[in-house]
C-alpha cells in the first residue's frame, strides 16, 4: 500500500516509484543490466489503483491475475 500527497497525480507517483524501484534493483542485481540492455523498462506500462473501497483480499486476486497476463503477453509474437 502506498500514501501519496493528496495533490500528486497518481500516474506522477506510480512513475517515480517505477523509475526508483527499477534503479535500485538495477544498481543491486548488475545482470538485470543485461538483460533489460536495450533501454526497455523492468516494469511494465500498466499499474492499479484503488482510492477507497478495495480489501486486502480483492488486491491480492488483482495481483494473482495480473501475473497470469503477463505471462500471456510475454509469448505474443508479432
Amino acid at each position: 500500500m502506498l500514501w501519496i500527497p493528496p495533490k500528486m497525480p497518481v500516474g506522477r507517483a506510480v512513475t517515480i516509484l517505477k523509475s526508483n524501484t527499477a534503479r535500485h534493483l538495477k544498481n543491486k542485481f548488475t545482470f538485470l543490466s543485461e538483460v533489460y540492455y536495450d533501454g526497455g523498462g523492468i516494469w511494465s506500462g500498466g499499474y492499479f489503483v484503488s482510492t477507497v473501497g478495495i480489501n486486502e483480499q480483492t488486491i491480492k486476486r488483482y495481483i494473482e491475475h495480473q501475473g497470469r497476463e503477463d505471462a500471456g503477453q510475454a509469448k505474443l509474437a508479432l
